[in-house]
C-alpha cells in the first residue's frame, strides 16, 4: 500500500486501524507512507512510526520520487487544510492539491495500482444554500471561481477531473470521498476548527466563545466512523462513484457552543456577533443516504460522545 497525508490527522487515524488490523489478522501489510518531516512525525507518535510494517518515505507529495516495489492500494490524502494558507497564498494551496494529485495519479499508472482512493471535500460543492438542509452527491453547485477563497474548494474539484481523467484515459480504478467536518482525538485545538476551539476554552474553564453570530451550521463525524467508510471505500467503492464522508446531523455553531459548554463545564457561553470573513457563513451539512443504501455505512459515535472523547483525549478530568 502507499499513503500519502498519511502523518495527518486523517492518515494517522488510518494508519492507527490499519496497524491494528495488521495484528489482529495477521495481515503482513506493508504500507509506504509519503511525508514531508519523517522526524516529526517520529517524535509525535512513535508507535506508528516504528511498525515493521510501515516505511516512511520522506518527500513532496508533487514530486516525490517513486519507491521501488510493487503497490496494489493507493490512499492519496495529502492537503494541508489550513485558512490561514488558503487566505494567504492560495495559489500554493491549489498547486499544491492539483499537481500533488497529478503525481500520485501518475504515480498510480507507473505501478498498475489496483484500487484508489482519493480523499476530497465537501468543499467541491460551494456555498450550500441555507434551504438545502443536506447537500447529496449529485448537486451541481459549485465555488466563485472569482474568490480567491475558493481555491481550496476549486482545487478539489480539478483533483477529482484529474481522477476521471486517469480513470478514462488509464484505466486508474479510483474512488472519491467527500469528506466533511469531523471531531475526534488528534485535532488540533488551536487552529481554525471551531469545535475544537471550544473543547480548549471548556476544558480551560473558561467561557465558550463563538466571535460570528453562530448561525452557520455545520455536522462532525467521529473518526473511527470516518476510517471504516474510508476502507470500505477503497476496498469496494465503484471508481468515480463519489460518496459523502460526514455526519447528518446538522447543528448551529451557537448551538455547539452551547452543547460543549453544557458537557464539559458550567454551561457557560458567548455570542459575541461579529463579522464573519470565512469562506462558508451558511451550511455545511451532507446527505448521506448514498453510503447507506448502496455499502450500508451508518454512523454509531454520537455527537455528544464525539465532544467527550475529544476533551478526554485532550486532558478533561471531567466536571
Amino acid at each position: 500500500m502507499f499513503v500519502t497525508g498519511g502523518t495527518g490527522f486523517i492518515g494517522s487515524w488510518l494508519l492507527e486501524s490499519l496497524r491494528l488490523a495488521d495484528q489482529r489478522l495477521n495481515l503482513g501489510i506493508h504500507a509506504t507512507v509519503l511525508t514531508r518531516d519523517p522526524r516529526r512525525f517520529q517524535s509525535k507518535l512513535p508507535h506508528l512510526a516504528n511498525y515493521p510494517g510501515f516505511h516512511f518515505l520522506s518527500g513532496d507529495v508533487a514530486n516525490f520520487d517513486s519507491p521501488t516495489g510493487d503497490f496494489t492500494h493507493l490512499i492519496h490524502g495529502a492537503t494541508d487544510a489550513s485558512a490561514t494558507l488558503n487566505q494567504t497564498n492560495p495559489r500554493l494551496m491549489f498547486d499544491t492539491i492539483v499537481e500533488g494529485t497529478r503525481r500520485v495519479l501518475d504515480f498510480a499508472v507507473e505501478k498498475s495500482v489496483a484500487r484508489m482512493l482519493s480523499l476530497s471535500s465537501g468543499a467541491v460543492y460551494g456555498q450550500q444554500p441555507w434551504e438545502l438542509e443536506r447537500v447529496p452527491e449529485d448537486w451541481r453547485g459549485s465555488p466563485d471561481p472569482t474568490d480567491p477563497n475558493s481555491a481550496y474548494a476549486e482545487g478539489k474539484r480539478a483533483a477529482e477531473m484529474l481522477c476521471t481523467i486517469y480513470n478514462r484515459q488509464f484505466g486508474v480504478q479510483v474512488s472519491l470521498a467527500r469528506i466533511f467536518a469531523l471531531l475526534g482525538p488528534r485535532l488540533e485545538l488551536d487552529i481554525h476548527f471551531a469545535a475544537g476551539n471550544f473543547i480548549r476554552d471548556a476544558i480551560q474553564g473558561k467561557p465558550v466563545i463563538v466571535k460570528s453570530n453562530g448561525l452557520p451550521c455545520r455536522s462532525y463525524l467521529y473518526p473511527t466512523d470516518l476510517t471504516i467508510w474510508l476502507w470500505h471505500l477503497l476496498i469496494r467503492a465503484k471508481p468515480l462513484r463519489p460518496y459523502n464522508v460526514g455526519s447528518d446531523e446538522s447543528i448551529s455553531i451557537g448551538s455547539l457552543a452551547e452543547r460543549t459548554a453544557r458537557l464539559l463545564a458550567d454551561g457557560e457561553y458567548q455570542v459575541l456577533g461579529q463579522v464573519d470573513d470565512g469562506w462558508n457563513l451558511g451550511r455545511y451539512v451532507p446527505e448521506t443516504d448514498r453510503i447507506g443504501r448502496e455499502l450500508g455505512l451508518f454512523k454509531t459515535v454520537s455527537l455528544d460522545e464525539a465532544i467527550v472523547r475529544t476533551a478526554i483525549w485532550n486532558g478533561w478530568k471531567g466536571k
